[in-house]
């Protein structure tokens, strides 16, 4: 579980994050949503360390970020998994270079131990036996995959994921959204996804943030949408023609 409290966050005069309190489950997808400009990328980029807020909490299981002293800092980085928007597989290595990468550079595991990693987590995304290919012989689909078999390969508690179903077709974004529900069920992580793929929302939104003008608008699940008063949240999750009609069914 990840419990922000009163985060707030400025770069200059623009008051980007503005008191936001909420609660990412563990064994749940949590999606932040929102317009683009709306702070929820400046929120996951906190949240995984990169920037530092200018005020309030971050509790990772309790524990306060801004209190923890350089070993378990560490520590915490290590139970973290990311998946980045485009993959961000390195072109000059095989998927199991790619995967071990992680495992090499944190662990004193043996060669043995580290491929046996690998394949069960190649296993896991359905990608079985596909170690030697290299990154220009994989569809996008299958990038995600690789992407997300490297970023579980630690054994991670907490996963973050930016866009992930960036630049894919809709029946395979459907098939990663899956893939990231089961992961996080399966090994109870508290996964956390910043999207504006309405297709998402519908799909896996088990406990959804709205963040609106640096706000935290609205909280709730998929379910919960199409019951939504809020304003600015039906404004944005039902500006197509299509999740308009859905609203009325």
């Amino acid at each position: 579980m990840i419990e922000i409290k009163n985060i707030e966050k400025k770069f200059g005069n623009n008051h980007v994050l503005k008191n936001l309190n909420h609660i990412f489950e563990s064994g749940k997808t949590n999606l932040i949503i929102g317009e683009s400009g709306s702070g929820k990328t400046t929120l996951i980029k906190i949240l995984v360390g990169l920037y530092k807020h200018d005020q309030g909490e971050v509790l990772f299981h309790g524990e306060d970020v801004g209190s923890m002293k350089n070993k378990s800092k560490r520590k915490l980085r290590q139970e973290i998994g990311m998946l980045f928007q485009g993959g961000a597989l390195y072109d000059y290595m095989s998927v199991e270079d790619n995967i071990m990468f992680p495992l090499t550079m944190f662990t004193d595991k043996s060669i043995k131990e580290k491929i046996n990693r690998v394949n069960f987590c190649l296993d896991r995304v359905n990608l079985t036996g596909k170690n030697n290919l290299m990154p220009n012989e994989l569809s996008g689909g299958m990038k995600k995959r690789v992407a997300i078999a490297r970023a579980i390969v630690m054994q991670p508690k907490y996963l973050f994921c930016d866009e992930p179903n960036s630049g894919l077709d809709p029946k395979t974004s459907i098939l990663i959204d899956n893939l990231i529900q089961e992961i996080t069920e399966e090994y109870n992580i508290t996964t956390v996804v910043n999207t504006h793929d309405m297709n998402s929302v519908m799909q896996i939104g088990q406990n959804i943030a709205f963040i609106h003008q640096g706000e935290i608008w609205w909280k709730g699940n998929k379910e919960d949408i199409f019951q939504s008063k809020e304003q600015e949240l039906n404004n944005f999750v039902f500006a197509s023609k299509l999740f308009k009609r859905l609203k009325k069914v």
